[in-house]
């Protein structure tokens, strides 16, 4: 019962830990108000490389060892432990989704960036990506996700258009 209890004290400290970094990465971002798209995929690559190393350290053999001990001796903390250990799996899994589907983007992005108002024929693709990843995607078809995204193709846009005027 000794090792139990100090076995417990430790996932009761990975919990806090582990829901810590979900309410941080639940936060709202600051962000630049003249930021592009690309920074979207970044932060989606940021997240996903995260959520996966967090998912690794879960799944080591050091913390199923433990998780398998207090199994057995029925431990209460373990139903908090699954719950956090689903959470973070969602997490991992939406960041993976979210950064696959920006990738489809990612070949406009460079276009958009152009110092030249040329970038206009590749909108209606762009768009119909957009439009695709909000009708297909499990996770970044949100208002907020697509608000997000809009807002930062828009800016692209903007300061492409200031830069083609300025050296004009």
């Amino acid at each position: 019962t000794e090792l139990t209890e100090k076995l417990e004290e430790v996932v009761m400290i990975w919990t806090k830990q582990i829901r810590q970094v979900l309410v941080e990465s639940e936060q709202i971002r600051r962000e630049a108000d003249d930021v592009g798209p690309s920074a979207e995929l970044e932060h989606w690559k940021s997240r996903m490389s995260s959520f996966n190393s967090l998912l690794d350290e879960i799944k080591s053999s050091r913390v199923k060892k433990i998780i398998s001990i207090l199994q057995a001796a029925r431990s209460k903390t373990l139903k908090q432990w699954k719950e956090l250990d689903g959470s973070i799996t969602i997490a991992a899994n939406e960041a993976k989704d979210n950064v696959r589907y920006l990738y489809t983007l990612d070949k406009f992005f460079g276009p958009l960036a152009n110092v030249s108002p040329v970038m206009m024929e590749h909108i209606p693709t762009l768009m119909n990506l957009v439009c695709m990843i909000y009708c297909t995607s499990p996770y970044y078809n949100t208002s907020e996700h697509m608000t997000s995204l809009f807002l930062k193709i828009t800016n692209q846009m903007v300061n492409t258009c200031k830069t083609y005027l300025c050296e004009g």
